[in-house]
């Protein structure tokens, strides 16, 4: 990959990383503001976050063509769109049945993103993405056990955001290393 390729591939990534914190962060205070039930802006808050992965998958794909990680980012698209469909299903049986869902996601799209941070750690701003992949794999299982668990909430999935949202910025401001061309 040349220099120039790797740069125009390091700036959009980054843009795309200033995104999903920003959206991270707004959802996630949105999701603490209505996680005591399943109603309807919780439940449309639920079913939003993997579509928006779905979407930004789509995005970083186009940027890096054939560049590098596009069939894991496939399965990241085709696994967070039905993963929207599945909450939207799940949150007719309650909070636990969400949890379950959302927690299969968290591990799927954590080696997902994994194995595209390992795939990309050339780029400067990969390794905190390698880091919140293992971090969503290892969430994605606590959600699976709270879910068996009297009380269980929603309000860790608001936690669970915001940190992978800290962890795109992380990735963004490393990017930026990239982008001045070293």
């Amino acid at each position: 990959m040349t220099t120039v390729t790797t740069s125009a591939v390091a700036t959009s990534l980054r843009r795309l990383y200033f995104a999903r914190f920003a959206l991270a962060l707004v959802w996630a205070g949105l999701l603490a503001a209505t996680a005591s039930s399943l109603g309807p802006v919780s439940i449309a808050l639920l079913v939003l976050y993997p579509l928006f992965d779905g979407v930004a998958a789509v995005i970083d794909a186009r940027s890096s063509k054939d560049k590098g990680p596009a069939p894991s980012l496939y399965a990241n698209i085709a696994i967070s769109w039905l993963t929207a469909a599945g909450l939207a299903v799940a949150a007719s049986s309650g909070i636990p049945a969400v949890l379950r869902v959302w927690g299969a996601w968290a591990v799927v799209s954590g080696v997902t993103q994994l194995v595209v941070g390992v795939i990309r750690r050339h780029l400067d701003g990969h390794w905190p993405m390698i880091l919140s992949g293992g971090i969503s794999t290892v969430a994605g299982t606590s959600f699976i056990l709270q879910a068996g668990q009297d009380g269980a909430s929603l309000l860790n999935l608001a936690g669970y955001a915001t940190l992978g949202g800290l962890f795109f910025l992380a990735s963004a401001l490393r990017l930026g290393r990239a982008t001045r061309g070293r």
